[in-house]
């Protein structure tokens, strides 16, 4: 091979690389599930499987499946599934199913949204369904109320989508740790949200009617029904770049910024019903947590062993200083008053605090 011809292929291998941490979105390979790997009937807003992606639902019929399946394209082990249990072809005008990925104004600085420099915006990301479908790609401006569309086909094999959204030259994004910025994908609208036009790829004040207008796919028109996705990244520039695969470990600490799941945590008891438990965060949280729980907490001191805390015994007391949270924990009996450092929040088969922080 000649010279120049190795300088030409050593040029192609690097284009093909990742340079920085180019990829927006967290936990786009679907690798983290802290709270399930599965959950049934769901039928409203919430964080239920894989971490960091949200469902927006307002069906007033349609349930649906949502899991971590082991399935994808080459160079993917897991996908998010969505699998329709409970039809809805009787479609109410506010009705509504999003699978959102929402991110903090201070984390989109570099995208100059807002200036006569802004950047263009290439989101990809891999598909396939049971049956053909056309769905919506939108990004919406959450501090100036805008938003840009485009749909997008899917098939029975993985594709992979590729699309370019121009820069927004209108409205900056905040600098700071709330909720900016959300990128969605459209299942299911009524006609609240597809009665109107559709503005393909045009940046525009948010309409709510032209979000999903056009001839669009019903997640809910079957129980046949199924939507799979993986590899999303959403990157600056014109161009779709190879997916940016990051370790389990940075992806899960990525994720901890927003949940946390935390067991053994020490503590003090204030009466002889209540404890007030604290320790440091894994990870530094967003913001001011919620914290709860998952099954029944134990608490064990030095004389005894108590068992009888209940699924909804978290207080309200609960702070971020220095990395740190604390909480009251309530409806135990005959614990020592005042019975220092020796008491702990104890575990048992998967029962943990749970720290949330979600946009």
């Amino acid at each position: 091979m000649s010279k120049a011809a190795e300088l030409a292929k050593a040029g192609e291998t690097l284009t093909n690389q990742p340079s920085g941490r180019k990829n927006i979105v967290t936990n786009g390979a679907m690798q983290v599930a802290q709270r399930a790997t599965s959950a049934t009937g769901i039928s409203a807003n919430g964080y239920y499987t894989l971490d960091r992606f949200k469902i927006d639902n307002d069906a007033s019929a349609g349930r649906f499946t949502m899991t971590q399946t082991a399935d994808g394209p080459s160079g993917f082990a897991n996908c998010l599934k969505l699998d329709c249990t409970t039809a809805d072809t009787s479609i109410a005008a506010g009705e509504f199913l999003l699978i959102r990925q929402i991110f903090e104004g201070q984390d989109l600085q570099q995208l100059k949204k807002g200036t006569s420099d802004a950047e263009s915006i290439t989101v990809s990301f891999y598909v396939k369904g049971d049956q053909a479908a056309t769905y919506v790609c939108e990004l919406l401006d959450l501090d100036n109320n805008r938003t840009i569309t485009q749909a997008f086909a899917v098939t029975t094999d993985w594709n992979r989508i590729e699309l370019t959204f121009p820069g927004d030259t209108t409205g900056a994004l905040n600098d700071d740790n709330a909720a900016s910025l959300s990128f969605n994908i459209w299942l299911h609208g009524g006609a609240t949200f597809t009665g109107g036009t559709f503005a393909d790829n045009t940046h525009a004040t948010l309409t709510q009617a032209n979000r999903n207008a056009g001839s669009r796919t019903s997640f809910f028109d079957s129980t046949d029904r199924e939507f799979f996705i993986t590899g999303v990244q959403m990157e600056i520039g014109s161009q779709a770049t190879n997916f940016e695969h990051r370790s389990f470990g940075e992806e899960f600490a990525l994720c901890q910024r927003y949940f946390q799941k935390v067991a053994n945590m020490p503590g003090i008891c204030i009466s002889s019903t209540n404890i007030v438990a604290m320790g440091p965060y894994p990870v530094e949280l967003r913001a001011k947590p919620t914290v709860g729980e998952t099954g029944v907490l134990n608490a064990q001191n030095a004389s005894n062993i108590n068992t009888t805390q209940s699924s909804t015994g978290i207080g309200t007391n609960n702070g971020t200083a220095n990395g740190m949270f604390q909480t009251n924990i309530l409806n135990f009996s005959g614990m020592t008053t005042k019975e220092p450092i020796l008491v702990a929040v104890v575990a048992n088969n998967g029962n943990l605090f749970t720290l949330d922080a979600e946009l």
